[in-house]
C-alpha cells in the first residue's frame, strides 16, 4: 500500500534497512548507540540555546517598540483623536515651574467720607445756609400724607435775643454763632423750630446736655400764624447733631395751655424736630458727596 505519491515504499523481502547506509552495508552489524545519544544530546542542547537566544530577542524587540511608542507619545503631535476609553489628552499645559503669580501694584482704596465730619466743626461746614436753605419750601409733608405748611422764618447772630430763660447765657458761654427760627402750623397747632450754631460740635452738645428744659426758644408768629406760647403752657424740645442744636416750641394758637393729652402738639414737635435732623445730617450728605467728588 503506498501513503500519498513519492513517498518511501514497503516490499516484502526487501533490504531497505535505515541504518544500513551510516553504519555498515552488512545487516548484521551492530550501532554504536552511545555515540548515537551523545549527538542527540548535542542536538537537543543546541535547540534549547536557540529557543532561550529567540526568546530574549523577542523580549528586547518588545520593549525597544514600547519605549518607542511612549517616547512617541509624549513628544508627537496631539492630532491623533483618543480611543473610546482614552483619558482626555490635555494640551499646552506649562509646567509647575514655569507658572507665574499675577503681581499688582500695592493700592490702597481711600476710607470712605463721613457725613458727619462736614457738619461737625465750621472749619469743615462751608456750604451756605439760610433758614430757607435749611428748611426749603412752602410746606413739610409727612410719609402719611400729614402737611404741615411753613410759616415765617428769621435769623439772627444775637443768640440771646431768639430765646428766654436761661438759655441766652448757654448759648453764649458756648459762643453761639448764629440762630435761625422758622414756624409750621396745621389746624390749630403751630411750633416753631431754633437752630443754633457753634464752632465746633463739643458745644452744641454742651448746649443740649446742660439745658435746664424750663427755657426755650421765642415763638415766632407772622405769615398767617398769629402769636402763640407767650403767655401761655407749651411744649417744648432740645437735641445735638454735629455743631447744631435744635430746640422746638409748639402750642396752639387759639391762647390754650397745653396738657399731656394733647397728642396733636406732641406729634407735631416730634414730627418737626425729626425733620429738622433729617435736614442737618442731608447737609452733611451733600458736602461729603461733592468732596468726594473733588468738588
Amino acid at each position: 500500500m503506498s501513503f500519498g505519491q513519492g513517498g518511501s515504499q514497503w516490499s516484502p523481502g526487501g533490504s531497505h534497512n535505515p541504518w544500513d547506509s551510516q553504519w555498515s552495508s552488512s545487516s548484521n552489524q551492530t550501532p554504536d548507540w552511545a555515540s548515537l545519544a551523545e549527538q542527540s544530546e548535542t542536538r537537543n542542547r543546541r535547540r534549547r540555546l536557540l529557543l532561550i537566544v529567540g526568546g530574549a530577542l523577542a523580549t528586547v524587540g518588545i520593549g525597544v517598540a514600547v519605549a518607542v511608542a511612549v517616547v512617541n507619545t509624549d513628544n508627537g503631535g496631539s492630532t491623533t483623536a483618543n480611543g473610546p476609553n482614552d483619558p482626555p489628552v490635555t494640551q499646552g499645559i506649562p509646567s509647575a515651574s514655569a507658572k507665574t503669580d499675577p503681581s499688582f501694584a500695592p493700592t490702597s482704596a481711600p476710607p470712605p467720607l463721613n457725613p458727619k465730619d462736614f457738619i461737625s466743626s465750621s472749619g469743615k461746614d462751608k456750604a451756605p445756609i439760610s433758614p430757607d436753605i435749611l428748611f426749603p419750601g412752602s410746606q413739610f409733608t409727612k410719609r402719611e400724607g400729614v402737611v404741615y405748611r411753613k410759616g415765617a422764618t428769621a435769623s439772627t447772630k444775637d443768640c440771646a435775643s431768639a430765646v428766654q430763660g436761661t438759655l441766652d447765657k448757654l448759648l453764649t458761654d458756648n459762643d453761639c454763632t448764629r440762630f435761625m427760627r422758622v414756624t409750621y402750623f396745621r389746624d390749630k397747632v403751630a411750633t416753631t423750630i431754633g437752630v443754633a450754631l457753634f464752632d465746633t460740635e463739643a458745644k452744641a452738645t454742651k448746649v443740649k446736655d446742660d439745658w435746664d428744659k424750663q427755657s426755650t426758644i421765642v415763638s415766632l408768629s407772622g405769615d398767617g400764624v398769629p402769636a402763640f406760647c407767650r403767655t401761655t403752657v407749651c411744649r417744648t424740645t432740645a437735641n445735638s447733631y454735629g455743631r447744631y442744636a435744635y430746640f422746638t416750641l409748639s402750642g396752639f394758637t387759639d391762647g390754650k395751655d397745653v396738657t399731656e393729652k394733647d397728642k396733636a402738639v406732641f406729634t407735631a414737635g416730634d414730627d418737626l424736630s425729626s425733620s429738622t435732623y433729617g435736614q442737618i445730617r442731608r447737609r452733611g450728605e451733600t458736602q461729603a458727596a461733592a468732596a468726594a467728588n473733588g468738588q
